[in-house]
């Protein structure tokens, strides 16, 4: 069996990231056009990854976020995105570097990327690096902010109004 002395899968993991960089850049510049949302699943104690002790404790592991109707100051870089949620009606900003996203998922169009969580790790060696330090609330966002954080689990629960984040399960979501 050959080589791949050019790693193709390499390439092409870092294109479709890409692909997650330019789409979240543009919402961040223009907003959310039409029906889209985005679901964003991310290893959460990922090398880079900044979350509040309270999320992380919640999502020790992996967390799921849904940029739809209340998020805001999302900033897009080379290497991560950052953006304002209300969690349980408390604001939080997160800081996700690409390298931690395992799933992304436009269910309005339909859309579905899947990274392998193994490169995930390999990428970003949380291992090897101290645990990020302890993230400030942040303001409550401005009247003008779009976007509904929501978060997942692996269990459902009943559907509850709530003013921040609402827990869904993604295996609805998921062909079976």
């Amino acid at each position: 069996m050959a080589t791949d002395h050019i790693r193709y899968d390499v390439l092409a993991r870092d294109a479709l990231r890409g692909v997650l960089r330019q789409v979240l850049a543009d919402a961040a510049e223009h907003g959310l056009p039409g029906e889209h949302h985005f679901y964003i699943t991310f290893l959460s104690t990922a090398a880079g990854v900044k979350l509040s002790p309270r999320l992380l404790a919640q999502y020790p592991e992996e967390m799921t976020i849904i940029l739809q109707h209340q998020f805001w100051d999302l900033v897009v870089t080379e290497d991560r995105f950052e953006v304002g949620l209300s969690f349980g009606g408390i604001p939080e900003r997160l800081t996700v570097p690409f390298a931690a996203v395992t799933r992304f998922l436009d269910p309005s169009a339909p859309f579905d990327l899947q990274f392998d969580a193994s490169d995930a790790v390999a990428e970003a060696a949380p291992s090897q690096v101290p645990a990020a330090p302890p993230v400030s609330p942040v303001p409550a966002p401005p009247a003008r902010a779009a976007a509904e954080a929501k978060t997942a689990e692996t269990e459902e629960e009943p559907a509850k109004p709530s003013e921040g984040a609402e827990v869904v399960r993604l295996d609805r979501f998921r062909k079976k």
